[in-house]
């Protein structure tokens, strides 16, 4: 059984309410087939069948078209007003049908003042049953769409955003598609609510008769024969209804791609980028500057440091007020996001769900059928171009984000944690593909991680962060031999980050070791902190002929191409060395002597 099949208990549960809600239904119909006189013939029902149809389409019409809008701004709105009306929106649900009548008679009853504008002509008549239902009805569809809305990943936005659609475009191609299930539902339970409502069109537009009012009117002068024929109608009516309701998605709000032959897009222009950023999110500071050297960049820090945020200001996401964007000597600060011609992958994939793999690829402004089809095909996705996210694995789902990003031929490519979120063989996959892309089409490429060795990979400098603020920036080469601090060195996945006191020119007293180092300059005394990399620390087993510091194997991790092995130094602390080859490393308790290579050692001074 799949984990995702409900309990039996749950499925009973379940069941009494649909046989509750479906045994009604079953008695009308045989009722309805065993009656002689069902009411067709009377002359009043097919005005009263017209007059319902017409009004609850008017209705919903109507609340689609400023009910859909007032959704998306209480979705994207945090504030006091934004809370009050969204209580006004949904307190009609919480008044008896009468009573929200009667609250509509103070504002179009014949002595109103609007009421007044219409010769009192307004209430019994078509536009004060429409005013009534679109009252009563609206709340299901403002809360339906509010909340589809509300859960809409924000990076998709940004994505969009990026790919060149404004602020209409993006909700007419993005938002209204994702929401469009929950808004489907919501028309149809307003358009549902509407053609059934009785109690406000009594008190607001006895005549003419709606279905509701004609059947009551029925029900209480001839009984229940003369009342099956309106049933059935409205029972017709809504069962079309929901089926034109429940199609997958409405072909307008999908986008017409032709398939041509695949033609090779041309090559990338190599993109330096020079930053000034200055902004404040909340309580969060960042001030970052730098003059990029190259066309591959990373943003190196840990979670929280705000190499994420780094990235929208790039990306023009966080507005013109975070700071000074250059793009090859191009100055773009005062440009909105879709104006500045990058590609972004967020962090998550960064998928629309109800878009397939052509459509996303094609999804950015000017992107070319042809342009999109080759980079579907350069990234392994050939004949998955009509499947959605959710039936793509993981690594597919990354490719089609690259794809998204690179077919809009962008000036430069920010990628947020890409391949964060996939196991290791796909991850490694993925990276190589994307070395290979800047090596052969001059891809440039801004990249946020907290991988050190990602970063190695797929850029040449980079910058390192830590709680805003820049710690050191430069040529990756240069960062990762000599970092600027302990607090980068750690970052920038040195393992042996330890105190100990100098004693100049060439040495560290570490316990009772001493270890070589150059501490020329510092007076003696002073305590430091220092670290070397794994792999400038070789173990040696005793009896070579090597010298070195003496001391006991206390651990030893084996890798798929490596070994850490952690020696405890005689009188001193623990080091880890990397070893790589296919002698086995010494075992856990084994003397040994450990070799620092020389000038490996980084001191800072405390």
């Amino acid at each position: 059984m799949s984990s995702r099949t409900p309990s039996k208990t749950l499925s009973w549960l379940g069941a009494l309410l649909a046989v509750y809600l479906a045994v009604p239904l079953a008695a009308f119909a045989v009722r309805l087939a065993g009656s002689s006189h069902r009411g067709f013939g009377n002359a009043a029902l097919w005005p009263a069948v017209r007059t319902s149809l017409e009004a609850a389409t008017i209705s919903t019409a109507i609340v689609a078209a400023v009910g859909i809008p007032l959704a998306f701004v209480l979705a994207r709105s945090t504030g006091r007003i934004a809370k009050v009306v969204g209580a006004i929106v949904v307190l009609p649900l919480a008044l008896p049908p009468v009573m929200a009548g009667i609250l509509l008679v103070y504002l179009f009853g014949p002595y109103t003042t609007v009421g007044k504008l219409f010769g009192g002509r307004l209430v019994s008549s078509l536009a004060g049953i429409v005013a009534a239902q679109v009252f009563v009805s609206a709340p299901f569809l403002v809360v339906a769409a509010r909340s589809a809305f509300a859960s809409i990943d924000p990076s998709l936005d940004d994505l969009a955003a990026t790919l060149g659609h404004g602020r209409l475009a993006r909700f007419w191609r993005v938002s209204l598609p994702v929401a469009d299930r929950a808004i489907r539902a919501g028309l149809l339970l307003t358009w549902l609510r509407a053609i059934g409502e009785y109690g406000a069109n009594v008190v607001v537009a006895y005549h003419p008769f709606t279905i509701p009012v004609y059947t009551y009117v029925q029900f209480s002068g001839a009984g229940i024969p003369d009342t099956q024929a309106p049933t059935i109608l409205v029972l017709a009516a809504a069962g079309v209804a929901t089926a034109v309701l429940a199609l997958r998605r409405p072909a307008f709000l999908r986008r017409r791609t032709s398939d041509p032959d695949p033609a090779t897009p041309g090559r990338f222009v190599a993109t330096k980028v020079d930053l000034d950023v200055d902004v404040r999110v909340g309580s969060f500071a960042l001030r970052v500057a730098h003059q990029a050297t190259s066309h591959r960049l990373a943003i190196l820090g840990p979670s929280g440091s705000g190499k994420s945020m780094t990235l929208k200001s790039i990306a023009g996401l966080l507005g013109a007020g975070a700071g000074r964007v250059i793009f090859e000597g191009a100055d773009v600060t005062s440009k909105p996001p879709e104006k500045r011609n990058v590609g972004y992958v967020p962090q998550g994939h960064g998928l629309i769900p109800t878009l397939t793999v052509r459509e996303q690829a094609r999804l950015g402004v000017g992107t070319r059928d042809d342009v999109a089809a080759w980079w579907i095909q350069r990234l392994g996705l050939g004949g998955l171009e009509g499947r959605y996210p959710d039936q793509l694995s993981g690594g597919q789902r990354q490719r089609v984000s690259f794809a998204a990003a690179l077919a809009g031929c962008p000036r430069v490519v920010l990628l947020d944690e890409p391949f964060s979120a996939l196991d290791t063989p796909v991850r490694a996959e993925l990276r190589r593909e994307l070395r290979r892309l800047q090596r052969e089409t001059g891809l440039s490429t801004i990249l946020v991680t907290h991988d050190p060795e990602e970063a190695s990979v797929l850029a040449d400098e980079v910058i390192v962060l830590s709680a805003g603020r820049v710690l050191q920036a430069g040529q990756i080469t240069e960062v990762f031999r000599r970092p600027a601090s302990p607090e980068v060195a750690r970052l920038v996945g040195f393992d042996n980050v330890l105190d100990g006191v100098a004693r100049p020119p060439d040495a560290l007293k570490v316990g009772n070791a001493t270890i070589p180092a150059n501490t020329a300059g510092i007076a003696s005394d002073t305590i430091v902190s220092w670290s070397v990399r794994p792999d400038d620390v070789e173990v040696l087993a005793v009896g070579g002929d090597e010298t070195g510091l003496p001391g006991v194997v206390t651990d030893v991790v084996e890798f798929a191409t490596c070994s850490h092995v952690t020696v405890c130094v005689e009188g001193g602390p623990e080091i880890v060395s990397r070893a790589y080859g296919t002698s086995p490393p010494l075992s856990q308790g084994a003397k040994c002597v450990v070799v620092i290579a020389q000038g490996a050692v980084c001191v800072w001074p405390g």
